[in-house]
């Protein structure tokens, strides 16, 4: 084929699909940063697979680990049972990941997805408290199951449930108004008077940042705050560290630079390391009163992706490289995403953490205009926010200096379009 044929996914696949509209293409190959379509044309990455690709596309530290894996007839499908792979993989991530963070917690392997965690750690919150509310975020992404639907803000996505989504009640995330009200005002005021209507919540669901809802950035602060909130009514504290844990923000949890310990927390997209299906529910201790097979799942023993999450850890988790230079290279698009903002005054702006970056259009439209041009000159954007409003950047976190110069530039030249 030597064109971009549509025929076979217009004529079988279902029009849910999305991302294949916004990039017009059939790719092929992947390495790093850099993905390849069948006609031979190379696309700078800044999506990777919606941050399930933290370490790019094939890496071949993982890829190696992996192959000599599958070649040794290593076990691929396990359920729950004990293998090699899955004890050397607890073993490391409580070497690298638990101990040097003083956390105690037990962990959970549920279904291979981010929903999968989510779906976990609120039935277990509700198992444990005897409650059945949840508290959940204005502008919130938590999955597209049932009960993280439940908690999702998003009316368009809520609307496809088909039935009525209860047992949640949306609360303002950090700067919903803009700073006018104060933090936390609403939410103390409605958990503490009788006469409010509102249950007393199992728990509170939260994302450090809002990454489908825009690049909404909490403070370390208000995350604090939240935390001690929660501490003092015994209400469960649950961060929703699907897209932003495992180094995106800077550490390898979201939620370490508020210096809090939530009690459940949801790991599922780069914890596998290569993009294989794999998540993690983590929880503190005296909070595991699961039963056995109370809550499982086919697929939740995914030994390949064990493996190539092992190998991860013990590769970009043993120092703080990775960290430093995530931080760095954010540091980068957030002066460059600065400078566009400068140049278009009133029309663009910017917020992220580490390598969620956006880009945020007064006008909304603006921001699909900008990917569709990105795209056009070999770049992957996706946009996100209530109203599409945001160009996000979700990079590789080992793309390099030279590869996010490339991208910014298309980015630049492509707002100078869309905005002059």
């Amino acid at each position: 084929m030597t064109n971009f044929d549509t025929n076979i996914f217009d004529n079988l696949e279902s029009e849910v699909r999305s991302y294949s509209r916004g990039w017009p293409a059939v790719f092929e190959s992947a390495s790093g940063s850099w993905i390849r379509d069948e006609n031979g044309r190379d696309y700078l990455d800044f999506f990777a697979g919606a941050g399930s690709l933290n370490y790019g596309h094939n890496n071949p530290v993982l890829k190696s680990a992996l192959v000599d894996y599958i070649v040794s007839d290593g076990i691929t499908h396990g359920l729950d049972m004990s293998t090699v792979a899955k004890r050397d993989l607890l073993q490391t991530f409580q070497d690298k990941i638990l101990k040097p963070r003083g956390l105690d917690y037990k962990v959970q392997f549920p279904g291979p997805t981010g929903t999968n965690t989510v779906e976990a750690a609120l039935k277990l919150a509700r198992k444990v408290t005897g409650r059945s509310s949840i508290i959940n975020f204005t502008n919130a992404f938590h999955g597209m199951t049932l009960g993280a639907l439940s908690v999702t803000g998003n009316s368009m996505k809520r609307a496809g449930a088909g039935i009525p989504l209860v047992h949640a009640t949306p609360m303002p995330f950090d700067n919903y108004f803009d700073g006018v009200t104060e933090d936390f005002h609403w939410f103390r005021r409605v958990l503490d008077d009788s006469g409010s209507g509102l249950n007393r919540p199992a728990a509170v669901i939260v994302e450090t940042v809002q990454g489908e809802g825009g690049v909404n950035v909490a403070r370390a602060e208000w995350l604090r705050a939240l935390a001690d909130l929660c501490a003092e009514r015994e209400i469960l504290l649950i961060v929703d560290d699907v897209q932003m844990g495992c180094g995106r923000t800077g550490p390898f949890f979201s939620f370490e630079v508020a210096g809090i310990t939530p009690d459940i927390v949801c790991l599922s997209k780069s914890i596998s390391g290569y993009g294989l299906p794999m998540a993690l529910t983590l929880f503190k201790r005296e909070l595991d009163v699961w039963g056995p097979g109370e809550h499982n799942g086919t697929f939740r023993g995914n030994n390949p992706a064990f493996v190539t999450s092992k190998v991860a850890l013990d590769h970009y988790w043993s120092d703080d490289t990775l960290h430093k230079s995530t931080l760095k290279k954010g540091e980068k698009i957030h002066q460059a995403f600065t400078d566009l903002a400068n140049q278009f005054d009133g029309s663009v702006s910017t917020r992220g953490r580490g390598l969620v970056q956006g880009l945020v259009f007064d006008e909304p439209e603006n921001a699909g205009k900008v990917c569709k041009l990105a795209f056009d000159e070999g770049l992957l954007a996706e946009t996100s926010g209530p109203s599409d409003e945001v160009v996000k950047l979700l990079p590789a976190l080992t793309i390099t200096d030279e590869e996010l110069d490339h991208g910014l530039a298309i980015l630049a030249d492509a707002t100078g379009k869309v905005c002059s």
